[in-house]
């Protein structure tokens, strides 16, 4: 009995140490396994609620009966709901959240800023390969995969009769918009047919084909298929003029303004890729007779007397359509200048496309024309490379993008004809110093302070850094020789 009591005494502390283990372990399994549940649902939760939010708040559809006046929503991103935003229901859950996938990467990015990826992207018209390394952002790569299987989706249902008859179409122009955007050859190669398929679904008339028309006319020209981009700008002017297509390999233009906003817009656009087409292939007596009729149409389109009078859409168009007259006005100093023409006159449209596109990024900035610290003068508000876009437009999902993309252009566009201007400066007699003043406001408006004490340092957002380097390169070369020529001056 004794020998029993002193064995039940060893053996106890082991087997409450062994039942304490147990119950540790199937405590830990338990809250383990309702913490793995309660964070799938959590990261389930969370997903579809980012995913709501695209479909009912950045997807939906402009209800500004302005905005459909000035026809933005023509111009806004279908993603296959049409007029309605969102997605096609008919796509079911796999596609709708594929195609709201490829906008999430689009727009809010995937977290890393380019990837290195050899091109598979291929073309019916040439199937080549260069085999080379392409560099593309990576959000772009991961939008366009999503668009591939939404649209692969999209045509697996095409047979069940739900699906929009528009929503392919939309699903191909967004995926080739996507690739247009990459820029590699491939890419561009492989949008092309895709614009093909959309420009075969849509009636030969009307708005809507005017603007395909334009994205495949600027695409075969990127691409070097000169002949077909000229067709396909012809077709452009006749879509939105209403006139009668004569001769494609020499578009026409006429003085008869559509009646449409989107139209005029789509006209504007055509005539600087004619303009610059012509300019930069030495058909200069043809680029001049273009940006000069080009020139006078738009100035004969209606304007409000004050931007700040017009309604936020009907102001963007106006200041869209001016910014295009100052691309043409710098196209046309350029083709004076090598047709030899006295340099005033390019000064002169030069100053023009500065002043106007300078309007146009200050006006979207909500900034007033003259300076701050005169105003009612003449003295010119200061270049504001930083400063963001009015909330009016950041707030409509049909103008956000239009708009955003105008004031990175307009400060481009100022940033050039300054330049330009101070290239021609250059050739004067005594005219360093206006050369420099000119290369100063170049760089205030392609560029942002390195610091706060005013330090131009590095290009602002949407200035490449080609681009950047040739105009910080002019102005220390200009600086320096300004420089020089004050101290040979103050010398005893």
């Amino acid at each position: 009995m004794q020998l029993q009591d002193q064995a039940m005494l060893i053996e106890d502390p082991f087997t409450q140490s062994t039942l304490f283990t147990l119950d540790f372990f199937k405590r830990l399994a338990k809250f383990s396994l309702v913490g793995v549940l309660a964070l799938g649902i959590t990261g389930w939760t969370v997903f579809e609620g980012l995913h709501m939010w695209v479909e009912n708040v950045e997807l939906a559809y402009d209800q500004d009966s302005e905005v459909r006046r000035w026809e933005w929503d023509h111009e806004a991103e279908k993603w296959s709901g049409g007029d309605k935003g969102g997605t096609d229901t008919a796509l079911g859950f796999k596609g709708r959240h594929a195609v709201r996938s490829a906008w999430i990467a689009e727009n809010w990015g995937t977290g890393s800023g380019a990837i290195i990826s050899r091109s598979n992207t291929f073309s019916r018209r040439d199937s080549q390969g260069t085999g080379s390394l392409d560099v593309i952002e990576a959000r772009l790569e991961v939008a366009q995969t999503f668009m591939t299987l939404a649209i692969s989706i999209a045509e697996s249902n095409v047979s069940s009769g739900k699906l929009r008859p528009q929503t392919i179409g939309e699903l191909l122009a967004r995926h080739a918009s996507i690739l247009e955007r990459m820029g590699t050859r491939g890419a561009l190669l492989q949008a092309r047919p895709w614009y093909e398929r959309v420009w075969a679904g849509l009636p030969a008339k009307g708005t809507d084909a005017a603007r395909v028309a334009l994205k495949l006319g600027d695409l075969d020209y990127r691409l070097g298929d000169f002949e077909d981009a000229l067709a396909w700008w012809a077709r452009t002017i006749s879509l939105t003029q209403g006139t009668q297509e004569t001769n494609l390999s020499a578009p026409e233009l006429t003085q008869t303004i559509p009646s449409s906003p989107c139209a005029q817009r789509t006209l504007a656009s055509t005539l600087v890729s004619l303009s610059a087409y012509y300019s930069t292939s030495g058909h200069l007596k043809q680029a001049q007779h273009v940006q000069e009729s080009g020139l006078d149409l738009l100035r004969s389109i209606p304007s409000p007397s004050r931007i700040s009078t017009a309604s936020p859409p009907q102001a963007l168009h106006s200041l869209f359509l001016l910014h295009r007259s100052s691309l043409l006005s710098i196209h046309l100093a350029e083709v004076l200048y090598a047709l030899r023409a006295a340099p005033e006159q390019s000064i002169q449209w030069l100053t023009r496309a500065a002043e106007s596109s300078e309007r146009v990024a200050l006006a979207l900035a909500g900034l007033p024309f003259t300076h701050p610290d005169a105003p009612g003068s003449a003295i010119p508000h200061p270049p504001a490379s930083e400063a963001s876009l009015v909330p009016v437009y950041t707030k409509s999902n049909a103008m956000r993008k239009p708009a955003k993309s105008l004031l990175r252009d307009a400060r481009r566009t100022a940033a050039e004809a300054w330049n330009l201007m101070g290239i021609l400066k250059e050739g004067e007699k005594d005219g360093a110093e206006r050369a420099l003043e000119c290369y100063e406001r170049a760089l205030g408006w392609a560029g942002v302070a390195a610091d706060r004490s005013g330090g131009i340092g590095e290009p602002g957002e949407g200035t490449p850094e080609a681009e950047w380097k040739v105009l910080w390169n002019n102005y220390v070369r200009v600086r320096e020789a300004t420089r020089k020529q004050t101290e040979k001056k103050t010398m005893p």
